[in-house]
């Protein structure tokens, strides 16, 4: 299983940039298939962060520019802010 926690953008289809923090890991995928991955992405502090979001797909780019398509699975609020739960569609950017 391979985990990377780092600075990275969340990308909207209109063009929207929302910076914060992505920790985003992999499963062990099956023979020849591609492994499945998903991931937390916390907008950061003055950063507002896609509201409406779940259910909706959004282009998630890592500090040296590889990007990976992501679909937000829920939505929760805390004390630490926002979080936003993230599922990828293709293969991982890390």
């Amino acid at each position: 299983m391979a985990t990377f926690r780092s600075a990275a953008a969340l990308l909207s289809a209109d063009g929207t940039r929302t910076p914060g923090t992505a920790a985003l890991f992999t499963e062990p995928g099956k023979r020849g298939a591609t492994p499945p991955w998903a991931g937390d992405f916390r907008p950061a502090t003055n950063a507002s962060g896609p509201m409406n979001a779940v259910g909706k797909t959004f282009t998630l780019e890592m500090p040296d520019g590889r990007t990976g398509k992501v679909v937000v699975q829920s939505l929760k609020t805390g004390k630490g802010g926002i979080t936003l739960a993230l599922l990828g569609e293709d293969v991982a950017p890390f």
